[in-house]
């Protein structure tokens, strides 16, 4: 798992419809929504500054971050986050009514018993399902012999007591007797390791502590391989290799990373002949293995110096591989598995300027390949003897990948597919008959008819002549007259794409009159390689202008008008929010800013945060380039804030968030009372006991967003 401030989920995996047409309003019928009659908190200002190249760094909010972090429990501090959450409090709660009943759509479309599409795997079949009620998963497998059903793994029970619970993973032992499973209590995303003997019920005396997340077992099912992470930091940099009945502190060391910049990482291969050991920074990627039974030493494939990524997975004496060393869109080359160095790869597919290879699995008899084509996905089988077909959908705009296929030797392809208008549908796509067979589609309780909606691609010209592809999906009968308000989602960061998928809490949106678009912008990888890398380092800027431009070119067609915007971004998005929010203020109805990524310049001149050293590559190194100071100043929104006026805004954050730490938001939302001209609505939401991903459970994560989109709807003077 990459610890990064990777997030771009399009606020939420909902799907379906409301039966209430709520039409839009004309320009002159909309208000602002307003401060709150009481006094908003105003934070202390305390005098800060320092110097880099001959510059100086003013911050008089420097002091929300808690010196004793990770540790925060400086009074000032809490003081002021609780008198925002209170504030928060107060605008609520006239609103509650209006909440709930958005939280009822939300929970009406919600399959209370949702099951999961069986897999086979070693013997047995897996499923997961929910109870009615319950917030977690609960998971079984069925013995293919006795026909036998067990629970091997109760989320609900494990999440008894704690306020917040998220399962890491977990994997079962080749043998079939051990389960391994890291949960985090805390939000802070360090994992506790702990296994249970499935043939006797009891667990293990082995606890393991700090672990990043991921666990997988050796061949022989007697050792976990899992990435220990730094005291005090979010940071791993040892793999570390524990035998089950021994204590943590005597785990050996597989691999160990020197370099903070390094990311690692480790997975077996399909075939689970290999397990592949990764170490990466931004575009760069070191790739090891060793044989799964962990026997011999480590093999290292590719070198940091090289400078180029790869995905590796193995078959048939060969490792596959997809890399980017002669293309920026990847080829695909093979090599073999007894003498794997670089100089011996043989390519198998040349890299394309119109085709960008995402992902690759191996299997028996064919290998599943992911691409994106000109901004459209497609997924192609490949046979070992070189002949490839083309899997067809019953769309043109969608999103698909590789699914859960976990056995090696099978005649199909599972596949997760979904668009914006079609719920979230499992395939298996037959290798024989060339044909997908439906094995899931979406429940939805309280009904959901597809012909009730509409979906689009165009393309908007930004202003340096690039076309920027743009998503779209309304309500059927729409007229582009300019009166419908929009709600404009967009990320652009770390070649992460915001696919054309579906969202049944969206459609509260849709049938309330909105038009709801995704801006695929640079910084991400929609239009291949390229576009994430024009949008990242000297280019990052591109990723702003491209948002804003999105915007002015869909009031120009007359999707919406200036001012009658809604917009939204999490994580690395909510860092896009914020600059838009500076750059063009006038656009915005209203901002959502989840978790947001803003006080840039300041983070990446704090190499003692884990997360900096290995961003570097993506935002730039301020501490040893003035240029890259300069550039960063220039953009990072927290520092543009100016005597102005800003449209109302809903910021949120987690105590415990390791990627984007409580801080930002906060400094955020303090200097923004600070010098903000209008009377607009600014509220902050930090969850105390959570991380980056907010509430844990099904239903409290439904609650968050209800109130996320209250304000929305209420900025737009939408009130039922």
């Amino acid at each position: 798992m990459r610890l990064s401030r990777l997030l771009l989920l399009p606020v939420m995996g909902l799907a379906a419809c409301a039966t209430t047409n709520h039409y839009p309003m004309s320009e002159s019928e909309y208000t602002r929504i307003k401060q709150l009659p009481i006094a908003a908190p105003q934070a202390p200002q305390i005098p800060y500054e320092a110097q880099h190249h001959g510059r100086t760094l003013t911050d008089h909010y420097h002091w929300l971050k808690d010196q004793g972090y990770p540790e925060v429990n400086d009074e000032p501090v809490l003081d002021y986050l609780k008198q925002e959450n209170a504030y928060y409090q107060s605008f609520l709660e006239p609103h509650r009514t209006f909440v709930d009943t958005i939280f009822e759509e939300f929970k009406g479309r919600t399959d209370e018993e949702e099951t999961s599409v069986p897999y086979v795997d070693n013997g047995y079949e897996y499923r997961w399902f929910f109870r009615p009620g319950e917030e977690y998963r609960t998971r079984s497998r069925t013995n293919l012999k006795t026909g036998e059903e067990a629970i091997f793994l109760d989320e609900t029970e494990l999440a008894k007591g704690h306020d917040y619970f998220v399962l890491g993973g977990w994997e079962i032992s080749p043998d079939n007797r051990y389960l391994a499973y890291s949960v985090d209590t805390a939000g802070d995303e360090r994992y506790e390791v702990r296994v249970k003997d499935l043939h006797t019920g009891e667990m293990l005396t082995d606890v393991l502590s700090d672990v990043q997340g991921g666990i997988t077992f050796s061949a022989d099912g007697k050792s976990l391989v899992y990435a220990l992470l730094e005291k005090d930091k979010w940071l791993a940099k040892n793999i570390k290799v524990h035998k089950l009945g021994t204590p943590q502190d005597q785990d050996t060391t597989l691999y160990y990373e020197s370099d903070d910049g390094f990311f690692i990482g480790f997975g077996k291969t399909s075939s689970r002949e290999f397990l592949l050991v990764v170490s990466s920074q931004g575009e760069v990627q070191e790739t090891y293995v060793i044989p799964a039974d962990l026997s011999g030493k480590l093999v290292q494939i590719t070198a940091r110096e090289q400078g180029f990524t790869q995905s590796v997975d193995h078959a048939h004496g060969k490792f596959y591989i997809l890399a980017n060393d002669t293309h920026k869109n990847f080829r695909l080359a093979s090599v073999s598995d007894s003498n794997p160095e670089y100089a011996n790869w043989r390519t198998i597919q040349d890299g394309s300027d119109d085709v960008y290879l995402m992902g690759l699995q191996t299997f028996d008899e064919f290998i599943a390949i992911k691409s994106r084509d000109l901004g459209l996905e497609k997924i192609h089988i490949r046979g070992y003897d070189g002949a490839s077909r083309e899997v067809a959908f019953p769309e043109s705009v969608f999103a698909a990948d590789i699914g859960v296929n976990p056995e090696f030797t099978q005649s199909h392809l599972r596949i997760d597919y979904e668009s914006m208008i079609t719920p979230a549908t499992v395939f298996d796509y037959d290798l024989t008959s060339q044909a997908l067979s439906t094995r899931k589609v979406q429940k939805i309780p309280s009904g959901y008819d597809k012909n009730q909606y509409q979906t689009e691609r165009v393309m908007i010209t930004a202003r340096d002549g690039v076309k920027v592809p743009v998503t779209l999906v309304y309500k059927d009968g729409f007229k582009r007259d300019g009166s419908h308000p929009m709600w404009l989602y967009g990320y652009g960061a770390y070649s992460a794409t915001v696919t054309p998928s579906f969202s049944t809490g969206r459609l509260s949106a849709l049938d309330r009159g909105f038009v709801y678009a995704v801006a695929h912008v640079r910084g991400g990888s929609m239009m291949g390689y390229q576009w994430y890398l024009d949008g990242k380092l000297k280019k990052r800027t591109n990723t702003f202008n491209d948002f804003v431009d999105v915007a002015r070119g869909l009031i120009e067609l007359d999707y919406t008008s200036a001012g009658n915007i809604s917009v939204s971004g999490r994580s690395a998005g909510g860092e896009l929010m914020g600059a838009v929010t500076i750059q063009a203020p006038e656009l915005w109805r209203s901002v959502n800013l989840g978790v947001p990524f803003v006080d840039v310049l300041n983070t990446m001149l704090d190499a003692s945060l884990p997360l900096t050293p290995p961003e570097w590559k993506e935002w730039g190194n301020p501490i040893e380039s003035a240029e890259d100071y300069d550039l960063i100043a220039s953009y990072s929104p927290y520092d543009n804030i100016a005597a102005s006026d800003y449209p109302p805004m809903f910021v949120s954050g987690g105590l415990n968030d390791p990627r984007v730490t409580y801080w930002e938001p906060a400094k955020w939302t303090a200097r923004m009372r600070e010098l903000k001209t209008d009377d607009n609505l600014l509220v902050m939401r930090i969850n105390m006991g959570a991380g980056h991903f907010s509430n844990s459970g099904r239903y409290g994560r439904l609650k968050d967003y209800a109130e996320e989109y209250a304000f929305m709807f209420l900025a737009h003077g939408i009130k039922e």
